[in-house]
């Protein structure tokens, strides 16, 4: 068994487990999107570790974009209000539109960034997520391409932080609750 971090409670979900999972993906989203422009957009931060090794799986030709979104206002509770922070410079009714996520959680914000785009005409739209936590669900959404179903543990590590911090983990983990404490 592998050491963890300090802070990180236990291993979730291993780096082989996690790549293994992604290559998987690569091959299924090659073959779906096969003969369609394809634009994967990453909402920053949590997912760029995710769709950088995601894209590389992905056989077919794609573009990429980021939007980076905020819900939370200074509050350590989303407002359900989402203010776009860094939007997608193409034009959408151009692709078949992937939005790749790190964590569907309650699925509050990602269903507004649903709405925003589906207003924009993209030939298709579709969620793909890394890690897929039903049990926090307050929002009717779900994805269409999910690698993971996890519990609902605070999970950090490949590009998912607490504090920003431990992004860099190349496993997922649980982070410790009471650490620092």
């Amino acid at each position: 068994m592998m050491e963890c971090e300090e802070g990180v409670k236990s291993i979730l979900i291993s780096e082989k487990e996690l790549q293994a999972g992604v290559a998987e993906m690569g091959k299924l989203l090659s073959e779906e999107y096969r003969g369609k422009k394809l634009l994967l957009v990453s909402i920053l931060k949590g997912a760029f570790i995710f769709l950088a090794d995601l894209c590389r799986r992905i056989e077919i030709p794609c573009d990429i974009d980021f939007m980076c979104v905020s819900s939370y206002h200074n509050s350590t509770v989303s407002s359900g209000k989402v203010e776009i922070i860094k939007d997608i410079g193409a034009d959408l009714s151009e692709y078949d539109v992937l939005i790749v996520e790190d964590v569907l959680d309650t699925g509050l914000t990602l269903a507004e960034v649903m709405r925003i785009l589906k207003g924009r005409n993209p030939k298709s739209l579709k969620i793909c997520t890394l890690l897929d936590k039903p049990a926090r669900r307050k929002s009717d959404i779900s994805a269409d391409y999910v690698i993971f179903t996890i519990p609902d543990e605070f999970v950090i590590g490949y590009g998912l932080d607490c504090a920003e911090k431990y992004r860099n983990l190349p496993y997922i983990g649980v982070y410790d609750i009471g650490f620092g404490k």
